[in-house]
């Protein structure tokens, strides 16, 4: 019987950001030494090279254990009263790729679910575009919005990170380039 895929609050979709790639044959974890279809592809900092982590082993925070690491650099996000969450977002939810430091906004005194990478193509889709002065974080960015609404685009030099408040539902957008 296969495991079901853990859930994570603040990446409640890692398997479509890529957070986690689908292996061609199975691979070993190198936390818990069980094969594992589905393995970790984003960042790990840690002294240790580690090649392949699972689901389950960052989900219970074993891996950031063992390999005394971090999925989210702690200077890098946003801060909040409550320490657990940030224990939750750095040592028990898989990060995400940015071209510099990734930034983990917050909301609502919580972190955000990451939702996914964005450029303004993507934002029209979800009807986001026509908010953006709302939803863009440029305390966090500081990308003057003209900038952010001209040469934003997905899997270019200035890419969109896309995140979602768990308590109010309000969307938040984060950028940084190349």
């Amino acid at each position: 019987m296969e495991r079901e895929f853990p859930k994570f609050r603040y990446h409640p979709d890692p398997i479509g950001t890529e957070a986690f790639k689908k292996a061609d044959e199975p691979r070993v974890c190198e936390c818990c030494g069980k094969e594992t279809e589905y393995y970790y592809h984003s960042p790990f900092y840690s002294i240790d090279t580690v090649e392949c982590l699972c689901p389950w082993c960052i989900a219970d925070g074993s891996a950031a254990k063992k390999f005394d690491s971090e999925f989210q650099d702690a200077y890098s996000c946003e801060e909040i009263d409550d320490g657990s969450k940030l224990d939750e977002l750095i040592h028990r939810t898989p990060g995400y790729r940015g071209w510099q430091q990734e930034v983990w906004l917050a909301h609502c005194n919580d972190y955000c679910a990451f939702v996914g990478y964005v450029g303004m193509e993507e934002l029209e889709k979800m009807g986001l575009a026509e908010s953006l002065e709302d939803i863009y974080r440029k305390d966090a960015a500081m990308f003057d919005i003209d900038v952010i609404r001209e040469n934003m685009e997905n899997e270019s030099g200035l890419q969109g990170y896309l995140f979602r408040c768990l308590h109010c539902g309000k969307y938040q957008l984060y950028a940084d380039c190349d």
